[in-house]
């Protein structure tokens, strides 16, 4: 079962001792809203088998855990990386908000750079960013010495990827499809990296945006 009972007694150990990060559902029987959210965490649970741990906590068979975190509503959802609450949320919360509320824990792709790491290594000259969307995208705005190369010509144009210079290439446009092609050109035994949360991200984080 992807989803594991833990109680008073064994949460030290399931939990606070964890290896991996372990997202803890503190649900009751009665609790209507628990049984909407329910579902939704065996589902994560499922899909992120094996990189984080998922278990539950009857709050009224097990008054320890709710009174250490003070659960005075539920459902409350935990995030607990090595012994310490890292996230939590109260309330039901759909898929993709679950997700949001692991991504800090969540090992990374060896190939994803997050955009202060980009930005640090290219003020080092240790990196290329590669701008992967289109020409008209790429021509308002991009980040400063990125070089373009569209999503279509990637296959074609391999030899530009390689860290020939020193510098490692990183994908960077639309989150997923970087992301997809630099696993692709990796698993292809090209060395490139890609953008954590793509060019949306890097201009969230208030990074320099090259324009014109």
């Amino acid at each position: 079962m992807a989803v594991q009972a833990v109680t008073d007694a064994t949460f030290e150990a399931e939990v606070l001792r964890s290896e991996l990060p372990v997202l803890v559902d503190l649900y009751a029987d009665w609790c209507q809203p628990c049984k909407q959210l329910a579902p939704i965490v065996a589902q994560v649970a499922d899909e992120l088998a094996g990189k984080i741990k998922v278990v539950n906590v009857d709050v009224d068979s097990n008054p320890m855990v709710a009174q250490t975190f003070r659960a005075q509503s539920i459902p409350m959802l935990l995030v607990i990386a090595q012994g310490r609450v890292a996230q939590q949320h109260v309330g039901v919360l759909d898929k993709a908000g679950l997700l949001r509320l692991l991504e800090p824990v969540m090992p990374r792709s060896a190939a994803e750079v997050r955009p202060e790491e980009l930005a640090t290594w290219i003020a080092q000259g240790k990196a290329v960013p590669v701008d992967i969307r289109d020409e008209a995208s790429y021509g308002r705005y991009r980040i400063p010495s990125a070089i373009h190369i569209p999503a279509n010509e990637l296959a074609g144009r391999v030899e530009e990827l390689q860290p020939f210079d020193g510098r490692v290439r990183v994908l960077y446009g639309r989150s997923e499809e970087a992301k997809e092609w630099g696993e692709k050109l990796q698993a292809d035994g090209v060395q490139v990296g890609h953008l954590s949360g793509g060019f949306l991200h890097w201009e969230a984080d208030g990074l320099e945006v090259e324009r014109g």
